[in-house]
């Protein structure tokens, strides 16, 4: 299996973890889920200031800048797994 069937496979995973994460690891799933994705975070948002949540994954993405697509998805695979065997 390659890096991207695992990372793909990891995603699925993260939709059946049996309990929910703390809000701090679900940022960091995003920003690393987006990174793996998207590469870096526009500077620039669009989200209203009074929009906490969108303003603290935007941050949370941000704060991998520079990573790489494969680091990135290699880091999300690493922490589901991790999440799986709590």
């Amino acid at each position: 299996m390659n890096l991207k069937e695992k990372f793909d496979q990891a995603v699925t995973d993260s939709k059946t973890l049996t309990s929910k994460p703390d809000n701090d690891t679900l940022l960091k799933i995003y920003g690393l889920y987006k990174q793996a994705t998207a590469g870096d975070a526009p500077e620039e948002t669009d989200f209203g200031m009074f929009d906490f949540v969108a303003k603290a994954k935007h941050e949370s993405w941000k704060t991998l800048k520079g990573k790489g697509f494969d680091e990135a998805m290699q880091e999300y695979i690493d922490l589901i797994q991790a999440l799986k065997s709590e």
